[in-house]
């Protein structure tokens, strides 16, 4: 009988191992990327998308800090996709399963993920919880290796210093309301200049400020001022917002750009509200509801009108909510936090959501989204880096003395001041309300909106399933 040298055969495994071992490393994954996200969303208002892409793709915080706008973007090289974006555009991604490697979807809402995810046959991989928003203000780093799948790397590219303006406001008003004027001369250069531009107008602070720039900007262009329209949304005729608009506008000279938009309170749908924000937090239902509205109202008289601008964020960067209705609130969290209100508490934090993450990051969808489904382009300016860069700023603790009252205050004096010594014109101040309470009365509010937040929930749940 035969019996084989051993210290060939042990030649020969080691050999036949090696090939197998070779074999199995050239064995590559195949990762695939389906980029759902439209160029044509972005608002660039210092450099081209080309020029953005690349900044993103470095992956380096100062160069993607850089880029001024309201933006989402998606790129890749190899293996590795990096994603990043600003306060006034969503974007979404979904990892599924394949059996030659991972394939990542990248869209700016749940239900185009879903929809891609059924064209290519792995709908039974969907979940809504398993998608996740990308956190404005991040670079967020993928690699696509396979399984198992490594966590997203986080780096922050907006990091403004807070606390370092003087305290004497009327400074700060000039800085504040000077900047916000750069960006919408930016946007202006943007757009053809027989455009018509639509403010969501209520009279209060914020839209206030973008009508009185906007329309300085525009004559300092040579340009008709009825080029400007106000709208303001009045349900039922019995909306609080149209006579505070009307008086607003009357006081600054101004009543000719005043446009009241009345709907029948049958119109306001808080269920297509959900469905269209994919959300369920109540007070951004209740937002995008009349939003959804007025933008439907608007596109019924104007069927070509395109662009309409709001003053979303301006709450958000002077810190102008009620502490008091919020019990995860203190007044030393919002002082103490960088861009709390605009961030959350950090993609780094227990409380950070994957799927929404967090402040106005996830709630601005309550203003993008009703005027994406009704065929309009929104610019937020209040929402830009820029403009948040010189809210931070400002130095609250030391304006405010830690007092709610004072808080709450700065906003009007600080904002009228900047617009008064840009414009020429005085920035009528009302007391503070929301969208959704000024645009109907309070009886009627009550009996559209559900009490509590389970009900929107629920028809969330129901939408997806």
């Amino acid at each position: 009988m035969y019996i084989p040298n051993r210290r060939f055969s042990l030649v020969v495994y080691l050999y036949l191992s090696r090939e197998k071992i070779q074999a199995m490393t050239n064995y590559q994954y195949v990762s695939r990327i389906e980029n759902l996200m439209d160029p044509k969303g972005n608002i660039l208002l210092n450099m081209s998308l080309q020029e953005a892409q690349a900044r993103v793709l470095s992956g380096e915080s100062d160069q993607v800090a850089q880029i001024d706008g309201q933006f989402a973007i998606c790129v890749s090289e190899g293996k590795i996709v990096r994603m990043a974006r600003s306060i006034g555009r969503p974007m979404r991604y979904f990892l599924a399963k394949k059996a030659d490697g991972p394939c990542l979807i990248v869209a700016e809402q749940i239900h185009q993920i879903r929809s891609k995810l059924e064209s290519l046959g792995l709908d039974d991989q969907f979940h809504p919880s398993y998608t996740r928003m990308v956190p404005a203000h991040f670079v967020v780093e993928i690699e696509l290796i396979g399984c198992p799948d490594p966590n997203p790397q986080y780096t922050r590219f907006f990091n403004p210093q807070r606390n370092r303006w003087s305290n004497d406001i009327d400074a700060i008003g000039s800085k504040y309301i000077g900047q916000l004027a750069v960006e919408c001369e930016k946007w202006l250069d943007c757009i053809a200049p027989d455009e018509p531009i639509g403010v969501m107008f209520s009279g209060g602070i914020d839209s206030g400020a973008v009508l009185l720039v906007l329309h300085h900007l525009i004559l300092r262009r040579g340009q008709a001022p009825q080029r400007l329209k106000a709208f303001t949304l009045s349900v039922d005729h019995r909306a609080q917002d149209a006579a505070q608009a009307d008086e607003f506008l009357k006081k600054c000279g101004l009543q000719m750009l005043l446009e009241v938009v009345d709907v029948p309170s049958d119109r306001l749908d808080w269920r297509r509200a959900v469905h269209v924000t994919e959300d369920y937090k109540a007070l951004d239902i209740q937002a995008a509801t009349m939003g959804l509205a007025l933008c439907e109202a608007i596109r019924a008289r104007y069927p070509s009108w395109k662009y309409l601008v709001d003053g979303d964020g301006g709450d958000e960067n002077l810190k102008d909510y009620p502490i008091e209705e919020n019990p995860e609130l203190t007044i030393r969290s919002v002082l103490n936090n960088l861009m709390l209100y605009q961030e959350g508490w950090g993609v780094h934090a227990i409380k950070h959501s994957l799927v929404y993450s967090g402040g106005q990051s996830r709630g601005h969808i309550r203003t993008w989204a009703p005027a994406k489904e009704v065929g309009f382009v929104g610019f937020s300016p209040f929402a830009l880096p820029r403009v948040i860069e010189i809210a931070e700023g400002i130095p609250f603790i030391e304006l405010t003395d830690w007092d709610h009252e004072r808080l709450y205050e700065l906003k009007g004096k600080l904002v009228a001041s900047g617009v008064e010594q840009l414009t020429g014109i005085r920035l009528p101040v009302f007391p503070k309300r929301r969208f959704q309470h000024g645009a109907v009365d309070s009886d009627l509010f009550e009996s559209i909106f559900p009490k509590h937040e389970a009900a929107y929930r629920r028809e969330l749940i129901s939408y997806f399933s």
